[in-house]
């Protein structure tokens, strides 16, 4: 078992306390969005073989707490990225069968993100599709850097978010006549033949039809018609209150109109939201406990500055109806309680230990990686306090006790 360092990522959209009020470190000033868990090649968490493993009191807040284990402000001399420690030896830290199952490679990306302001309006691929974009884009010679670049990979990327605080996003399309109410009572000129189609047209038709008359429409005119829209939706509140939101932190950007045409959630404490293919969704503020495939295929729709390809995004986008699917976790007799969800590459649960409980044993066929996200319960021996992460190789024996709240990351074999 192996204490992590984590980075953690400063996007623009990220919250400037939720991630340090949860480490229980000052805040910098600047965005802390995502601190990542795992062994992506874009931020590798980070262990010390010769250190880690030894068992502590807890009482050592240099690995113990959020700013050694959890923020990833610099590393130790002994330090190594997990992913070169998964590539010395697949089967040993992951276990034959997710190596035979998934390759050897960690298949899952463990977060923890804080969202201050909306992330941009986005879809994944599926497998199949994602393998497709990539080959093409290889064949045509698009560097994996470049901007316009849509398939980093050739993985797909479900992703599951648990909220830790309340947390609204937005998720799949409604029916075309709620998207068409709405639009309508906002009584903006320029938006009546967008509700007009979407009560016309059979559902599918109706919502690729809008989607991209929006996406396509002439920039000048398009944010004139998102300006209107946002000055009403200020002044109507109730449930234009998000849209209101989303463009004061995106103005005249066509994806405040794109995402009218879908649902929004708003998660309590311990509630998910899967997010599979096909799906458009964005997050909108809170922080959560994200775990996805181990993949980087974003396909976005509005909401940002980087690229939109609309072309493929409409040959990637589901046309159809999504009533949001808000998980909560199903308790088991051992005190695990799971997030179920159809995808193999990774299994997310929680762990609330009352005082006086029992040791839990956690000893399992693949790796995992264990988050503490409240109190100050112990894996091993190993203290934890919030923002405190080990990973788990495949097969040791490990025993989680004292009180607190863990998130356990693991795969599905």
């Amino acid at each position: 078992m192996d204490r992590l360092s984590n980075t953690v990522r400063p996007y623009a959209w990220g919250s400037t306390t939720a991630i340090p009020e949860l480490l229980g470190v000052a805040p910098t000033g600047e965005p802390q969005a995502e601190m990542w868990l795992g062994a992506h090649p874009g931020a590798p968490s980070r262990l010390d073989r010769g250190t880690s493993t030894s068992v502590d009191t807890g009482e050592s807040t240099d690995k113990g707490k959020g700013a050694g284990a959890g923020a990833g402000e610099g590393s130790g001399s002994g330090e190594q990225p997990l992913s070169a420690v998964i590539d010395a030896d697949p089967e040993a830290e992951l276990g034959a069968a997710a190596v035979r199952k998934f390759g050897p490679r960690l298949p899952f990306l463990l977060k923890l993100l804080a969202a201050g302001s909306p992330l941009s309006l986005q879809v994944h691929p599926d497998l199949a599709q994602a393998r497709e974009g990539y080959e093409r884009e290889e064949r045509q010679g698009v560097p994996v850097d470049a901007p316009h670049r849509n398939y980093k990979d050739a993985n797909h990327k479900p992703e599951l978010i648990c909220a830790l605080t309340p947390f609204d996003g937005l998720c799949g399309f409604r029916a075309p006549e709620q998207a068409a109410d709405l639009l309508a009572g906002l009584a903006v000129d320029s938006l009546e033949p967008y509700a007009d189609v979407l009560r016309a047209h059979p559902e599918e038709a109706a919502l690729r039809e809008v989607l991209t008359a929006v996406l396509t429409a002439d920039p000048a005119e398009m944010a004139a018609t998102v300006t209107e829209a946002a000055a009403a939706a200020g002044r109507l509140g109730g449930a234009y209150e998000p849209y209101a939101t989303i463009a004061h932190h995106y103005p005249g950007d066509p994806g405040v109109i794109a995402a009218m045409l879908l649902n929004h959630v708003r998660l309590q404490p311990g509630e998910a939201l899967f997010l599979g293919a096909g799906v458009p969704h964005a997050y909108l503020n809170g922080l959560g406990v994200e775990i996805m495939a181990n993949s980087d295929n974003v396909l976005r729709c509005g909401l940002t500055p980087k690229h939109v390809d609309v072309p493929e995004l409409l040959r990637i986008v589901r046309f159809e109806t999504t009533e949001p699917n808000i998980l909560r976790p199903e308790a088991s007799g051992t005190g695990e309680e799971v997030y179920e969800t159809p995808i193999d590459e990774f299994r997310l649960s929680r762990y609330v230990l009352a005082p006086g409980a029992d040791p839990r044993d956690l000893t399992t066929a693949g790796p995992q990686i264990l988050l503490c996200t409240a109190g100050a319960p112990r894996t091993n021996g190993l203290g934890l306090a919030p923002g405190g992460a080990v990973f788990v190789p495949a097969g040791e024996t490990t025993e989680l006790s004292g009180t607190g709240t863990i998130f356990r990351a693991t795969v599905v074999v």
